[in-house]
Parts: structure tokens; C-alpha cells; sequence
């Protein structure tokens, strides 16, 4: 009697055994990977919002120099002879610089990509040229270049070609010009991303 009791007690203990380490070790890594899996997703989508706001900015500052341009010929201060990039063979005294600068003010004449916006390859500085920022309200909540809080746009820059557009049989139409520009910027772990925003642009404002 005591032996048969004796056997269903060890029979009911061997039943109630746990976890052994090697199923515990298993759990953890299978959560781990969960875990990690869920950390990695909300990282990416932290960059992708990041991203997104810089995009914006591209869109926005490839507008700007499109928009200072036809500015510019609206008002007088650049003529048809003047809207190409220099040495260009487009027009005779072309202004906007070539290849690739970064974002500065507009200069002493007003207008984005032009000689007097730079130093060498950098900005020329002062108030006109300083290089290009966001300005956020500073903690009075002013807006502005000397009292809001500056978020410099170093690892932005700006390609503006200006071409002459062709006819159907090849030639170049006097009166209408194709301006590109380019707006270029580092994202971290995406790399060089770029906007390219296309205007056409007349000899007629």
C-alpha cells in the first residue's frame, strides 16, 4: 500500500516537472527576435519621417531658385543675353554659375546661383550670402535671422543648368529656355537622394 502511494506521488511529481534550460533558452531568443524585429520597424520608420521633411525641403528650394529666376527677368535685373549658365554658348553673358554649389543667400543682385553668392566653393557670408538655414521661433516665439534658432542646410546643394529647347527639326528656339534644378542631399543611412524640379522659361514676362 505504502509502496503503490509511494510510486503515484514520484508518477505525479514527474508530471509536474518545468521548463528545462534548454526550451527557457529557447523562448528568450524567439523574444529577443521580436523584440529586435519591432526595434528595427521603428527605427526605419523614424528615417522615412526624417526623410520625408528633407524631401519637402529639396521641393522647396529647387522652387526657390526657379522662382528667383523668372523674378529676376520679370523685374529687368537679368536680360535674355544674361539667363544661362556662364561661358555657356546659350547666350552671350550667362550669370548662374556651373555644376554643383551649396544652398547661400541670394547676393548683393538678388538672384540664387550667381557669382556673387560664393567664395571659391563656400558662401561668400555677410548678410546677403550666408549659407542657406531653417529659422524656427526662438523661446519668445520670433521668427527671425538674428534671434530664431538656425538649422544650417550644409549637406544640401543645388545644380541649376539652363538649355536651350529644340524645335521638331533640331534647332534651338530663340525665345525659350529649359531650366533644371537639381537639389541634392545626404540621408544618413539612405544615401544621396535628389529632387529635380523642370521650368521653361520665355524671352516675354
Amino acid at each position: 500500500m505504502r509502496r503503490s502511494a509511494h510510486m503515484r506521488i514520484r508518477k505525479f511529481a514527474s508530471l509536474q516537472r518545468g521548463f528545462t534550460l534548454m526550451e527557457t533558452m529557447i523562448a528568450v531568443i524567439v523574444l529577443t527576435i521580436g523584440v529586435l524585429g519591432l526595434a528595427a520597424a521603428l527605427a526605419d520608420g523614424m528615417a522615412y519621417m526624417n526623410m520625408s521633411q528633407y524631401d519637402y525641403i529639396a521641393q522647396q528650394k529647387a522652387a526657390e531658385a526657379v522662382e528667383s529666376i523668372f523674378t529676376a527677368r520679370d523685374i529687368g535685373q537679368a536680360t535674355w543675353s544674361t539667363i544661362c549658365n556662364a561661358t555657356s554658348s546659350v547666350c552671350s553673358s550667362g550669370i548662374f554659375l556651373n555644376g554643383t554649389t551649396p544652398l547661400c543667400g541670394p547676393g548683393a543682385d538678388g538672384i540664387l546661383g550667381t557669382a556673387d553668392d560664393f567664395n571659391g566653393a563656400a558662401c561668400a557670408g555677410g548678410a546677403l550670402a550666408a549659407p542657406d538655414a531653417l529659422i524656427l521661433p526662438n523661446s519668445s516665439g520670433v521668427v527671425n535671422s538674428s534671434s530664431g534658432n538656425l538649422i544650417p542646410l550644409s549637406n544640401f546643394n543645388r545644380t541649376i543648368a539652363i538649355t536651350p529647347v529644340l524645335d521638331g527639326a533640331g534647332n534651338p528656339i530663340a525665345n525659350l529656355r529649359q531650366i533644371q534644378v537639381t537639389v541634392t542631399y545626404a540621408s544618413g543611412r539612405f544615401g544621396s537622394r535628389s529632387y529635380t524640379l523642370t521650368a521653361y522659361i520665355s524671352n516675354f514676362s
